[in-house]
């Protein structure tokens, strides 16, 4: 046991250096295949289209495309390769190229997609002048330039979009055989292997690269584009930056411990979408590939070197982004989606890799989790802490320590010796339990999952293939191989009830670490020559019978929550909504797990970091995304907590978590009047749970943000395209939160110039224009949130304990009247919890105000929910001419109402209308 403490101490000290030693983490200069091709610039492709191998087949382009000598004589053809364009519906394009026939299978993707693309159709129009032109049912067209290769996108109004190999960046490295020196007046010994091209060392460690090179690399252009974003995670600014004078972006799954600010290192998720946005048009791109990734951007507009050579040659700013996505393996498999607007972009990305289910309403409510309660003495405390307090909570969080010595599915003998009676307190109350489990399994003797994995074959294999040992928190690790469906089967059945004692409907689930996180591995994490399961093919063996770590890490974590969210779906016969937080991100993370930003600091910096991280993620279809309030590091003072609490309130995902070698921060902690403003923070959100559900419904139904940057609603607002510090909750609110210390006053932008949008404040209902910029004075108990004029939202202000008591309690309608006097909202309700709205038992009303009347009716008619619901208030702002007298018509029935006008504010109350969420109504005004 010394011995092993020993070890674990030196692996936690390595863990320790990476909160100010860069060094553990790769450059592009120290990753063999970025060094090798971002240097790469040609006049000419080499790649050029075969025109008379070209078939055009239901919504596919075939054809197959050659490399040529330096030369580029077409009889000296170099590698063949075959091309596939797909026309999909949406207005959306995918272009695949392979080797036709490559020494191994090269690994595509597996579980970003939601399902196949459903197909559109392409008719090609045009084979002359060595191009070809398609279209698509929509109008969209694609010319291909054949020699050299080249993709042009054009929107359905005919504008250039995106451009594919503009820059005759197109690399796909061929599988070869290596060829072994014999002497050196040998011929083989003249030719010279690239450097690195069978292996790599970084630090102290080896990667013996088994196949060789086979990286891949294209270039696209975004005519006209006046800025880029999206490729998550990452730290700086939500649009992106020209990378010409540093580091390229970095999409590799990683446990950076304390990460740094505005940074375009690799952390914790990659997810390669790419958008691009101007007056004009928006466009995107998304590259499908889980192996290692750089992304460079040139911004023209950006002002840096190139853009002012470029300024000098042509005369004038130029507006266009290039990017050039380069990863380590795979094959060119891009995703082209033409858009027209923001609002288009986003939707179709998560038309491919799918969209949040509904969430269980309890995981939109404030979360409490702390690294760790120490056993069931101190999870009773900080629950009763709450009911003491008054600050609602629905879910209390266990971390690591609450196992049996870091034994996943067991619970700490002593320490937990009683979960279901434990769970069964909290859930008594509403409240909800959540345990972590993560992918690494400790090896220990009599352990029953690694007896299990051992005796089964279930880990992930060195490259000897033999068991691969890691170390993580238990000590010395070893870690499920997820891509084996024998695994995963294994996996899902651990959450059964039987096999998880302790355990109920009401335990929920925390996936971290699962980058996976290996303390003493390259970059702390898997290396990249471990072997994974593939499945078996006639005549495969060898090289080509299983998968590298290469191909497939930034997968891990997918397929890994896929597992957990499975397993928690089928515990309880698949009634029951699964709630899986994640630290692992990839493309199709949304559909499985919500996200949070990772190990941050009690930091300003930090704080301002959360909103355009999550902004960023959002955009890139997760939108159930927050960071751990206060900072996990370090101890936040008054003003930082406030003003996080006041943040995360309005952020999708709402937990409070720290270190284990931090102070204890629970709100009480805190003295009153701080705690006095944390509570009200977290009022406001519960006050807001309804209006947060529905956005959510709303998302699960045409897959878009719920936490929207400033220009998806107003795309031909320029001033709106730079501005990550505040952003849109649906259409309807506005957000602004204080991120720096000492603030007496902020500026808002307050969108919608040309639209005369107006911007109600949420306390006052004072009404601001769409005018831009507006200095607001702040106090530290404000926190500066608008309601669009024209939007109607649903609270509910009584104070319970946990969302689940909130069922039946009534509802305040806040109406903000737009320049018509007009508005519109809509409100989802189910059960919270099941599925059984998928049996249309829900209700999803529409609100619609005019001068006359305001009426409630369902959007869905063949949709009921028995909610006991009603409406005690009703609040109109921006009322210029008041009514004289109001009526509730319900079920035949007509009910006088009482008013009250607020004149210094233009708030018309109307007082206790009782009307029925269940049934339609309307309140009629007579003047």
């Amino acid at each position: 046991m010394k011995t092993l403490s020993l070890l674990l101490v030196v692996a936690l000290s390595i863990i320790s250096s990476l909160a100010v030693d860069r060094n553990n983490f790769k450059t592009c200069e120290q990753s063999g295949f970025c060094k090798r091709l971002r240097p790469f610039k040609s006049e000419k492709s080499q790649y050029a289209l075969n025109l008379d191998t070209v078939m055009v087949h239901g919504n596919v382009l075939g054809a197959e495309v050659v490399t040529q000598d330096n030369q580029g004589e077409k009889n000296n053809v170099l590698w063949r390769y075959t091309l596939k364009l797909s026309a999909l519906v949406d207005g959306t394009f995918r272009v695949e190229l392979d080797e036709s026939e490559p020494l191994y299978p090269r690994y595509r993707t597996q579980l970003a997609l939601d399902g196949e693309p459903k197909e559109d159709s392409l008719k090609l129009i045009s084979n002359e002048g060595g191009k070809l032109t398609v279209v698509n049912s929509q109008g969209h067209k694609v010319i291909i330039t054949a020699d050299p290769l080249k993709f042009e996108f054009y929107n359905k109004n005919g504008d250039l979009a995106v451009v594919l190999n503009d820059n005759n960046q197109l690399i796909v490295e061929p599988l070869r055989v290596k060829r072994e020196k014999i002497g050196d007046d040998d011929e083989a010994a003249a030719v010279e292997e690239d450097e690195g091209a069978w292996s790599e060392n970084f630090k102290s460690h080896h990667d013996c690269k088994p196949r060789g090179n086979e990286a891949v690399s294209l270039d696209v252009a975004f005519p006209d584009a006046n800025q880029v974003y999206g490729i998550p995670q990452h730290t700086d600014n939500f649009y992106l930056k020209t990378t010409t004078s540093g580091e390229p972006y970095r999409l590799y799954n990683l446990d950076v411990f304390e990460y740094e600010l505005d940074s375009r290192m690799a952390i914790y998720g990659a997810v390669p979408v790419l958008y691009s946005h101007s007056k004009r048009h928006s466009a995107g791109v998304f590259w499908h590939n889980s192996a290692e990734t750089w992304v460079d951007v040139v911004n023209y507009a950006d002002e840096t070197v190139v853009s002012s050579l470029v300024n000098l040659v042509t005369g004038g700013r130029k507006t266009r982004v290039d990017a050039r996505f380069m990863s380590e393996s795979g094959v060119i498999d891009v995703f082209v989606l033409l858009g027209d607007k923001p609002s288009d972009v986003f939707r179709q990305y998560t038309r491919l890799t799918g969209v949040a289910p509904l969430p269980p309403k309890f995981s939109l409510a404030y979360h409490q989790s702390r690294w760790n309660y120490a056993d069931e003495n101190e999870v009773r405390s900080v629950d009763e802490g709450f009911d003491a307090n008054d600050i609602p909570a629905d879910v209390i969080w266990l971390d690591i320590e609450y196992t049996d010595r870091k034994k996943y599915f067991t619970w700490d003998p002593e320490k937990f010796a009683h979960p279901a009676e434990m769970v069964a307190n909290l859930t008594a109350k509403g409240r909800k339990l959540v345990v972590i489990i993560d992918p690494h399994i400790k090896r220990e003797a009599g352990y029953f999952l690694h007896e299990d994995a051992t005796e089964q074959g279930l880990y992930v294999k060195n490259k000897d293939g033999n068991d691969y040992e890691g170390w993580c928190w238990p000590g010395s690790s070893s870690y499920l191989d997820f891509f084996n469906p024998k695994v995963m089967d294994y996996y899902v059945k651990r959450y059964q009830f039987d096999n998880f004692p302790g355990t109920s409907k009401d335990v929920h689930i925390w996936n971290d670490m699962n980058e996976p996180s290996v303390f003493n591995g390259p970059e702390i994490t898997m290396p990249k020559d471990c072997r994974h399961y593939k499945p078996p093919q006639d005549g495969h063996d060898g090289l080509a019978s299983f998968w590298e770590h290469r191909h497939v890490h930034n997968e891990y974590g997918l397929f890994h929550i896929s597992g957990t969210h499975q397993g928690v779906l089928d515990r309880a016969g698949g009634r029951y909504r699964p709630f899986v937080l994640t630290r692992s991100t990839f493309a199709g993370t949304q559909r499985y797990a919500a996200v949070w930003t990772g190990d941050n600091s009690a930091e300003w910096g930090f704080l301002e970091a959360s909103v355009r991280m999550c902004v960023s993620l959002a955009a890139s279809g997760i939108s159930h995304c927050g960071s751990d309030v206060g900072g996990f590091f370090k101890y936040p003072e008054e003003e930082l907590m406030t003003r996080w609490y006041q943040a995360a309130a309005y952020q999708p995902f709402f937990r409070a978590h720290s270190h284990i070698e931090t102070k204890r921060r629970e709100p009480w902690l805190y003295p009153a009047a701080t705690m006095g403003r944390i509570r009200d923070a977290v009022r406001r959100r519960y006050a807001l749970l309804d209006f947060w559900y529905t956005l959510f419904y709303e998302h699960s139904v045409d897959g878009l943000p719920v936490m929207r940057p400033l220009f998806q609603e107003f795309p031909e607002e320029e001033e709106t395209f730079t501005i990550d510090d505040t952003y849109l909750l649906g259409d309807r609110l506005l957000v602004r939160p204080v991120l720096s210390e000492g603030a007496t006053s902020v500026k808002v932008y307050f969108p919608g110039k040309d639209s005369k949008t107006l911007w109600y404040d949420t306390d006052s209902y004072q009404a601001y224009p769409g005018n831009g910029y507006t200095t607001i004075d702040v106090n530290i108990a404000k926190t500066p949130v608008y309601q669009r004029g024209g939007t109607v939202i649903f609270r509910k202000e009584r104070v319970r304990r946990a969302s689940p008591l909130m069922a039946d309690d009534p509802y305040t309608v806040v109406v903000t009247l737009d320049q018509q006097n007009t508005a519109r909202g809509s409100l989802y309700i189910d059960d919270g919890e099941t599925y059984e709205y998928r049996k249309h038992k829900y209700t999803y009303g529409r609100l619609a105000y005019s001068a006359d009347r305001m009426t409630y009716t369902f959007i869905d008619k063949n949709a009921h929910y028995p909610t006991r619901s009603w409406v005690e208030r009703i609040v109109i702002a921006g009322i210029k001419n008041p009514p004289k007298s109001a009526k509730l018509v319900q079920d035949g029935k007509v009910t006088p109402l009482q008013m009250t006008l607020h004149r210094g504010n233009d708030v018309l109350v109307v007082r206790k209308p009782a009307a029925a969420m269940a049934k339609e109504w309307e309140i009629q005004f007579t003047y």
